[in-house]
């Protein structure tokens, strides 16, 4: 979590902040009323009604903070007896103003009250070819019950160039509109299909599941259980002649029962679907056994059949987007190229590393500015030359904003993925600071503000910027 969503925006705030959020706010339409949605986290051992805790939270909310900022986590519900016994977090979520703060008149407040699951147990499907030299099971899908403690806070850690993650949930809120509107299929058809393709470590699978852990929250009011269930695609291929087809009518056997529970939402994630479809067109060029024909065809087969369903949705991801076959891509309702990330989501995703090890005591206590504040410093220098400029770069928390917006472009230009970017800290820490940050001695006993055991954010900021010139070096002697 970065610092500035730490807290709301407080009445008592400074005049600065103030005005920051009022100029967001004016550029708003002053008659548009924003949904806005607040996730609150219950604790295990919350026996309260959960109408109760969303009224609580509502008066909470509507007595301290006004405006609001978007995100935040808000702080000083602990006051509250029956909050501080049952809450563990309130966050400030989407919303689809385009304004960082927003006042209460012009908001609509949705409550999201959950208890995320504290086990991270995964039940496993297996596929069984029976009649056979004994019978081959292999690994056909695992199942997640959601939401689950282990993904929280995946669904802000992910950073996109455009608004993928809002796209993708107002996707499904229309589906369910059309679908409590009891839609006639024949005149307008949707098959709740979503395909995320593009270069591997982009986050294409981790988005599907933070996907599903976002919608179990979301739709705790309408489902009482969410689950996740991802299917292991390579495991639809038996080595047995048209077994393959069974295996993919099985699974889905086991997923309709599933999805048949009316009090269940169920997301199906197909991970790396090429290798499914891929293998349809080998089959067509007469290069693949037919059986590959055999399980694409049931695999459509069946997902025309869960469309009616209206408790499902059916996520897939491709590195590979040609490879996929035509008629699967036809029935996907949302095609979605997840890209390398560009330089301003570089700089976020660089800067939720630091300000998590800001938070673990790794680093001294530093405030690492926001995107909108490194730009807006960028933006003045480019407009201020000369002496007006040095003076500028003298300032700590602008020069520090510079310097990792520098670093951003560095690593956009050598087109690096989100899953480089968060081994980049990791890289650093192991090749060029060293075992001077014993983290495992920042303990409660140590004292964070201990600084024999942190570092300045500089030493981070030079170590990083070695390991990209390294990567630079070492992918140069691949060609």
């Amino acid at each position: 979590m970065s610092q500035d969503q730490k807290t709301g925006t407080k009445r008592d705030h400074s005049v600065d902040a103030m005005s920051t959020s009022r100029l967001d706010m004016d550029e708003s339409k002053p008659d548009v009323i924003w949904t806005v949605h607040v996730e609150v986290r219950l604790s295990t051992k919350s026996r309260r009604r959960v109408d109760v805790i969303q009224d609580l939270v509502r008066v909470f909310i509507a007595e301290n903070y006004d405006p609001i900022s978007l995100p935040s986590v808000l702080e000083g519900w602990e006051a509250n007896p029956t909050l501080a016994s049952s809450v563990e977090q309130i966050a400030i979520s989407e919303s689809a103003c385009p304004s960082r703060a927003l006042y209460l008149k012009d908001v609509s407040l949705e409550i999201h009250a959950y208890q995320p699951n504290e086990t991270d147990a995964v039940e496993e499907y297996a596929n069984g070819t029976a009649g056979r030299d004994g019978e081959e099971n292999v690994l056909a899908a695992s199942v997640c019950e959601l939401p689950c403690r282990a993904w929280e806070g995946l669904w802000d850690g992910l950073i996109y160039a455009d608004n993928i993650k809002l796209k993708l949930l107002d996707y499904i809120h229309a589906t369910l509109v059309l679908s409590d509107a009891n839609v006639d299929f024949n005149l307008v058809t949707w098959n709740r299909v979503v395909l995320l393709h593009g270069p591997p470590g982009t986050g294409k699978t981790s988005l599907c599941r933070a996907l599903a852990q976002k919608l179990s929250i979301r739709l705790s009011h309408r489902y009482s259980q969410s689950r996740l269930l991802e299917i292991n695609s390579h495991s639809l291929f038996s080595r047995w002649f048209s077994e393959s087809g069974k295996l993919v009518q099985r699974l889905f056997n086991s997923i309709m029962e599933m999805v048949e529970d009316e009090d269940c939402f169920v997301v199906v994630l197909i991970d790396e679907v090429e290798s499914l479809t891929a293998a349809r067109a080998g089959a067509m060029a007469g290069t693949e056994p037919s059986d590959g024909l055999r399980v694409v065809n049931a695999l459509l087969t069946q997902l025309d059949k869960l469309r009616y369903q209206k408790n499902v949705l059916v996520m897939s991801t491709s590195n590979l987007a040609k490879a996929i076959d035509s008629a699967f891509v036809d029935r996907a309702d949302i095609i979605q190229y997840v890209d390398l990330p560009p330089r301003e989501a570089i700089y976020e995703i660089l800067r939720s590393s630091l300000c998590e090890f800001v938070k673990k005591g790794i680093l001294q206590e530093t405030k690492v500015p926001a995107l909108h504040l490194a730009l807006y410093y960028e933006d003045s220098v480019k407009h201020r030359r000369g002496a007006s400029s040095d003076a500028m770069l003298s300032h700590p928390e602008q020069d520090l904003a510079l310097t990792l917006l520098a670093l951003a472009g560095k690593c956009r230009a050598q087109q690096l993925s989100g899953r480089a970017l968060r081994r980049l800290p990791v890289l650093a820490l192991a090749r060029y600071i060293g075992i001077g940050v014993s983290t495992s001695s920042t303990s409660a006993t140590s004292g964070l503000n201990n600084s024999r055991f942190q570092t300045d954010i500089r030493t981070w900021l030079d170590a990083m910027e070695k390991v990209i010139n390294d990567r630079a070096a070492d992918h140069g002697k691949l060609v």
